[in-house]
């Protein structure tokens, strides 16, 4: 049974950091590209950041770029985002998500490619 299980979210103060975890189970982090969305409150669902299987490579929306990180522990299967200088605007539920890395679907940043997803956590950045 695949799983995706983030943590890490809570509310912290503008200018502040967090930094949020994902733990896959059932198979699929090995080939699998890792991805990071958010929803805000009344807002569409929006890509933050994905990394690939092979070797690594990164994306990232331009509202995080600078101040977000994405990586991945192979070892671990777990994937993580490291968010500094956050904003009001980052106020979110993020999700972790996963597909099988095919590089028909660069730059990995649509949510309709995506197969599997977590429950989501919330963050909240009070100014």
């Amino acid at each position: 049974q695949v799983q995706l299980v983030e943590s890490g979210g809570g509310v912290v103060q503008a200018g502040g950091s967090l930094r949020l975890s994902c733990a896959t189970s059932g198979g699929i982090f090995s080939k699998y590209v890792m991805g990071w969305f958010r929803q805000a409150p009344e807002k569409e669902r929006e890509f933050v950041a994905a990394i690939t299987w092979t070797i690594g490579s990164t994306f990232y929306a331009d509202s995080v770029k600078g101040r977000f990180t994405i990586s991945r522990d192979n070892a671990k299967n777990t994937v993580s985002l490291q968010m500094n200088s956050l904003k009001p605007d980052d106020t979110a539920v993020y999700y972790c998500a996963a597909v099988e890395e095919s590089w028909r679907l660069w730059p990995f940043k649509s949510q309709r490619d995506y197969d599997y997803w977590g429950q989501g956590t919330q963050v909240t950045v009070s100014s």
